[in-house]
């Protein structure tokens, strides 16, 4: 807690009060599981169970919001095993594909939309758009309800990254999608949702009196706004920046954030933090 100012210090322990009534958001890759090469091998940190567990017992509900389906981070983030040892009444929340998909620790039940219009053409045009971009090795990953062009194991992914966001941009736009930029990563996917609602979503779904949020790249600016609001309107908020040194999302994030942390190690020991400070503050309650 060394590194926190004196305004944000101010802002955890006014949540630490509301700590039973308060709504913890997750983001998932750099924030509870490092970034990897493979995506589909960023497994939770070791410590992220436990502590996930330990924090949903403490407030109204642990929410991970991430443009990830839900199945594979319920899977990657072993969240059956982290809600298998919650006690009755807390809840630990998935919002995949950027809220377009749910689960639940207590059905463990999965929902999901249809897949968007248009993702399917874009998906036959694809590979003629990256091999006209010289960018014909990216990794493309199917999430089901969005396709993800990976430049990060191209020889210059920034270079890639910068050549192919208008061209996949404007393919988007053609067939009637979005495009979500991330650290070397550019996400084609259905328009109408994102981390802010999802966020505003839950928040109303639980009627929390406060908001933690911590993420770590451009697709989670919608919720850190999303929570700004929420704090313009008189609720605790406390903003957590995972910290990275990939791109410029660090510096968009921290201007809108209350504490950088070091990535997802900083994240976990914060959340477990809150959570010993939320015993306390209820065992003298």
């Amino acid at each position: 807690m060394e590194s926190f100012s004196a305004e944000a210090r101010h802002r955890y322990d006014a949540l630490v009060g509301v700590a039973s009534e308060t709504v913890v958001g997750l983001d998932f890759d750099g924030t509870l599981s490092p970034i990897v090469a493979d995506p589909t091998r960023a497994v939770i940190h070791p410590e992220g169970p436990a502590v996930l567990a330990a924090v949903a017992a403490r407030v109204r509900a642990v929410a991970l919001v991430t443009g990830r389906p839900a199945r594979q981070v319920v899977a990657l983030g072993r969240l059956d095993e982290v809600a298998d040892a919650l006690p009755t009444g807390a809840r630990l929340l998935v919002r995949g594909q950027y809220g377009h998909e749910h689960w639940d620790s207590t059905s463990r039940e999965f929902t999901s939309p249809a897949v968007p219009a248009g993702l399917a053409a874009f998906a036959e045009e694809l590979p003629g758009l990256l091999a006209a971009e010289d960018a014909a090795d990216a990794y493309v990953e199917d999430k089901g309800l969005a396709l993800a062009v990976h430049t990060r194991r191209l020889d210059e992914p920034a270079v890639a990254f910068a050549r192919l966001a208008p061209r996949l941009a404007d393919a988007a736009e053609r067939h009637g999608l979005g495009l979500e930029p991330g650290k070397y990563v550019l996400e084609v996917r259905a328009p109408g949702m994102d981390k802010g609602r999802a966020l505003r979503d839950v928040v109303a779904a639980t009627d929390a009196g406060g908001v933690l949020f911590a993420g770590d790249d451009l697709g989670d600016l919608e919720a850190f706004q999303a929570a700004r609001t929420l704090r313009a309107q008189g609720l605790p908020t406390l903003l957590v920046c995972s910290g990275s040194t990939e791109g410029e999302a660090q510096q968009a994030l921290a201007e809108v954030t209350d504490i950088v942390v070091p990535g997802p190690e900083g994240v976990l020991a914060l959340l477990r933090g809150f959570a010993e400070s939320a015993g306390r503050a209820a065992s003298l309650a």
